[in-house]
């Protein structure tokens, strides 16, 4: 267990616990902060999670520890020596050197997770076999819902995206829902707006089955996708940065293709009309 990253150490602590709404929030707080999280009092983690002390305490033993010391001791005793706390090694280098070795961290975390690569294969088979495939993503996560769409449109029949909010929203599930559409893609970063967990259980109430890329597995959409796969977002600028769920979009389009017999006949049938209508430089 020492030899795995931070993150994948807390995620395998959590898994298979039956959390609370809160305890579920301190799990997810102290995943996106997995580096620090053995070195936190009871008191920085409530404030970290926006929860009470006391539910901290409670956390802990939900987790199977006599309390919070327990735990915390736990965590530094599966921490390599020499990895970095809240006071480590990451002071030496700039606020922004830390981002991008924050997202290194990200990635190298989600490499981790793909060493099983059941349920993205999974997610592919199921994104190929709906039509139409809707792909969903609101505020922070539209882009990545229209760039997963841009390319998946070039390989998968008929790709719908849901980028922008309002009462359509569920219209536009309802008119796929009719025209066969079996599977709906989320993408779902923070801040999570209440409106992507309405769509999803909306979703799942007309049939549709959900896979969903979020930032963790205790993220607030966790309970209304029938597949998540995680992927952390850097947290250490004013804005949070996605290039793990980003890279793992890609990584479901490949899984996608793999699912699409037509996928590679469709692909040059587009560079024939691009290279026809000249319609890149190189």
């Amino acid at each position: 267990m020492s030899g795995s990253s931070p993150a994948a150490r807390l995620q395998r602590l959590f898994e298979g616990q039956r959390l609370t709404p809160t305890q579920r929030r301190i799990a997810h707080s102290m995943v996106r902060r997995a580096a620090d999280a053995p070195f936190l009092s009871s008191v920085e983690l409530a404030e970290l999670a926006g929860v009470s002390q006391p539910s901290v305490t409670r956390f802990a033993v939900a987790l199977g520890f006599d309390g919070y010391p327990a735990l915390r001791k736990h965590l530094r005793d599966v921490t390599p020596e020499g990895a970095a706390g809240a006071d480590g090694v990451e002071e030496s280098f700039n606020e922004y050197q830390q981002a991008v070795r924050a997202e290194i961290e990200n990635l190298r975390q989600l490499s981790e997770l793909l060493a099983d690569p059941a349920p993205v294969e999974r997610a592919g088979r199921l994104l190929a076999g709906s039509r139409p495939l809707l792909v969903l993503g609101l505020r922070a996560a539209s882009s990545q819902a229209r760039g997963f769409g841009y390319f998946a449109a070039k390989v998968h029949p008929d790709v719908r995206v849901l980028d922008e909010s309002g009462s359509m929203l569920h219209d536009r599930v309802d008119a796929a829902r009719r025209a066969g559409a079996s599977v709906l893609l989320c993408f779902a970063l923070p801040r999570h707006p209440r409106e992507v967990v309405d769509a999803l259980a909306y979703a799942r109430e007309q049939g549709l089955t959900v896979v969903t890329v979020a930032d963790s597995a205790f993220a607030p959409v966790a309970a209304h996708s029938d597949l998540l796969i995680p992927a952390a977002v850097g947290t250490g600028l004013a804005f949070d940065t996605a290039c793990a769920p980003m890279l793992l979009g890609r990584v479901l389009l490949e899984a996608m293709c793999d699912g699409l017999p037509e996928a590679q006949a469709r692909l040059e049938e587009f560079d024939a009309r691009a290279a026809a209508r000249g319609l890149f430089v190189e």
